[in-house]
């Protein structure tokens, strides 16, 4: 009966887009302001060409993409959670951890069995953060916050700080640095990545769910949905994909580091975000997450090569930030 009720719950979206376009173009996630943000990718791209005869080479752009798989991943679990009004600032610590054991059990075990590890730990994470959330009544911040700490603080544990070195020289290093015909391996896991979430969205009741408890939780609820079940699927989704980027980055640097993914998890908020997913949930699409992914990606990499700093590209990126999370709020208001 509750599943009947809640076949009602849909994606939302105004009403004139619903009534002018057609619904393969809904599906797509693609809006206004999906198609503004790829005209400010395309305008990166013209300027950082311009201003530097590299930026175009087929052997940038490669190290563009194999750069951005991993956090488009991140970006891909950070886009389910922040729908349902939630945030996940784990997913970085977490990659340290899940880098930690993938390590150990290389060391001492099949490759494979060791990757089985390293998912294992990235769900196990995400179930902790689900019930804590679901269950337990923390809120989203709060919750991810305490395991962000404990998963960050118990990596370091086990290794004193120090990175994990001595990986049997197997397969398992062709995940980060090898290649499936011309393109990256953690190329082909993100875009596999971002089908897999596009797919979940917009052709499963799990996906309208999410939206629907992002967008008014309360009528969810009263709709018959197991609300906290949803909640914790989604921050095991999330582990999921944290995991799987932790596993190829680990591939790629060919060491267990416990503080591998240090500071991504506010990249991937901020990727989100400017993609145009409202912080408050309910709205959003992997399609316009994908360009913000993109945007960070060219950004750091223009500046890189016409000499910004680090520490400049980070201002930078924070300011994108900040701009987004203004105009999403004044399209919340609006609505």
């Amino acid at each position: 009966m509750a599943l009947d009720r809640g076949e009602s719950l849909t994606k939302p979206s105004s009403p004139t887009a619903g009534q002018t376009r057609p619904a393969w173009w809904t599906r797509t996630g693609l809006n206004e302001q999906t198609l503004g943000l790829s005209l400010v990718l395309l305008l990166l791209v013209a300027v950082f060409s311009a201003l530097s005869p590299n930026f175009l080479s087929v052997a940038n752009w490669t190290n563009i993409l194999r750069q951005v798989s991993n956090l488009m991943l991140l970006a891909c679990g950070q886009t389910l959670v922040i729908l349902t009004g939630g945030i996940d600032l784990s997913i970085g610590a977490m990659m340290g951890l899940v880098s930690v054991f993938t390590a150990i059990a290389l060391i001492q075990l099949d490759p494979v069995v060791a990757v089985v590890v390293g998912l294992a730990v990235g769900i196990l994470v995400g179930l902790v953060n689900g019930l804590l959330i679901g269950k337990a009544r923390i809120t989203p911040f709060v919750a991810t916050l305490g395991t962000m700490a404990i998963t960050g603080g118990l990596a370091m544990v086990l290794t004193n700080g120090a990175p994990i070195h001595g990986i049997p020289n197997t397969w398992f290093f062709d995940l980060g640095r090898g290649f499936l015909g011309p393109v990256p391996i953690p190329v082909v896991f993100a875009v596999i990545g971002i089908a897999a979430v596009h797919v979940l969205l917009n052709y499963t009741t799990f996906g309208r769910y999410l939206y629907a408890i992002g967008g008014n939780e309360e009528a969810t609820i009263l709709a018959g949905v197991d609300v906290n079940r949803y909640k914790i699927g989604t921050y095991m989704l999330a582990g999921i994909f944290s995991a799987v980027a932790a596993i190829l980055l680990t591939s790629r640097v060919i060491t267990g580091q416990p503080r591998l993914g240090t500071g991504m998890e506010l990249d991937s908020i901020a990727a989100v975000v400017i993609g145009g997913t409202a912080l408050a949930g309910g709205t959003g699409s992997i399609g316009g997450t994908v360009i913000g992914v993109l945007i960070i990606g060219v950004l750091r990499n223009g500046l890189t090569l016409v000499g910004v700093s680090t520490f400049m590209q980070e201002v930078v990126i924070g300011v994108m930030l900040i701009v987004a999370i203004y105009f999403s709020s004044l399209r919340v208001a609006r609505k």
